[in-house]
């Protein structure tokens, strides 16, 4: 087939546009593949980090044409005309929210009338996890022109239903993010940052507040016997002293350090390498990256029992699960995993349950999907 596949990619950073790359790398692997991605993404007042683009020294392995301006419906009809006249088989776009709806909506739009093109959606979510005016109708406005769906949990399918009952879909789980190298020994990874504790926790992503960071500070007293360095590495996209006044409030601030950063790709293993766990306390969510990223460098997960999240968490295998809001809970998770000595047998579960997190199963899925 010729693909061609829309979405965020190289120069933009974060995990969409990683998962962009790893899915036209794995398609091209029995298609013609073509990237587009954005001129301008967010603009800029709509966007509470410091940089939108990439940092890392080397770029992601895609090559993808920067075409759409998300505030400039000329280019989107520039694109759609342009693709319309090239005939592909099957046009591909990465949804995630609802801003990106009307462009998305224009493109296909004029794809379906002008080619016989198939148009589908790999929809990250559905919503987005902070409120946005008239996400629902903007997001129909989009998917109204689509032939088919992926979606990546139970969560996103169930919205999508409530938005189409009858829309054409297949659930896949995200995918490993196996982009990120750098795997290490915990005792090199460990003198490299400067860490003595014998126990090592991290919190890694942006800092919404949906992510519930605050619940994981809250903790904090309750696990103060272990001794656990508490790793926080992420730009925060909340108000950064809260969580410090958090922490400050609870007596452990001497255990945490924060690395207050977005953290490019090559330097991503070197915080997972470093940790025993992953620790995921959200108040709400569709699925998370963050496991597939811990996943790829064989680490447990705790986390809260919402979105799909403990669809790729399995309780008392490859990590635990608490009910969402409850520090105490959350505490007594961290503390059974060191004290019944957990790691190793998590590990080696992880090593057998990560391989249905397959990006076989996704490319699998577009192209039964690409069909009539």
């Amino acid at each position: 087939m010729n693909i061609v596949l829309i979405g965020p990619a190289y120069p933009w950073r974060g995990g969409i546009a990683h998962s962009t790359a790893l899915l036209a790398r794995h398609l091209a692997h029995h298609h013609t593949v073509r990237v587009i991605t954005f001129k301008r993404l967010y603009p800029e007042i709509l966007f509470p980090g410091t940089s939108q683009k990439e940092t890392a020294s080397t770029a992601p392995p895609v090559s993808a044409e920067q075409l759409i301006d998300s505030l400039n419906p000329l280019t989107w009809i520039r694109t759609a005309r342009m693709l319309a006249e090239t005939g592909p088989d099957l046009v591909l776009f990465k949804y995630w929210h609802p801003f990106f709806a009307p462009c998305y909506a224009a493109i296909a739009s004029y794809i379906r009338r002008r080619a016989r093109a198939r148009i589908l959606f790999l929809c990250d979510n559905i919503l987005p996890h902070e409120p946005f005016p008239c996400g629902r109708p903007l997001t129909r406005i989009a998917f109204r022109h689509g032939h088919a769906f992926l979606v990546l949990s139970e969560t996103v399918r169930q919205e999508l239903l409530e938005l189409f009952p009858r829309a054409r879909h297949r659930l896949v789980p995200h995918p490993i993010y196996e982009l990120f190298a750098g795997a290490m020994t915990k005792q090199r990874a460990r003198r490299r940052l400067g860490i003595k504790e014998s126990r090592v926790l991290l919190f890694f992503g942006l800092i919404r507040p949906y992510k519930g960071l605050d619940i994981l500070i809250r903790a904090l007293p309750l696990i103060r016997s272990l001794s656990v360095r508490l790793l926080i590495v992420g730009e925060f996209y909340d108000r950064e002293s809260r969580y410090r006044e958090l922490l400050r409030a609870s007596g452990c601030e001497e255990a945490v350090t924060i690395v207050p950063s977005y953290i490019p790709a090559e330097d991503v293993g070197l915080y997972f390498s470093a940790c025993d766990a992953v620790v995921l306390p959200y108040r709400s969510a569709t699925q998370s990256g963050i496991v597939q990223i811990a996943y790829r460098f064989d680490k447990p997960v705790i986390t809260t029992n919402v979105g799909g999240l403990a669809e790729a968490v399995l309780h008392g295998s490859t990590g635990y699960v608490v009910p969402p809001e409850q520090p105490g809970e959350l505490a007594e998770a961290i503390l059974e995993f060191y004290r019944k000595k957990k790691e190793a047998g998590f590990v080696k579960n992880i090593r057998r349950e990560k391989k249905r997190f397959s990006w076989g199963r996704l490319v699998h899925a577009v192209e039964e999907l690409a069909s009539p």
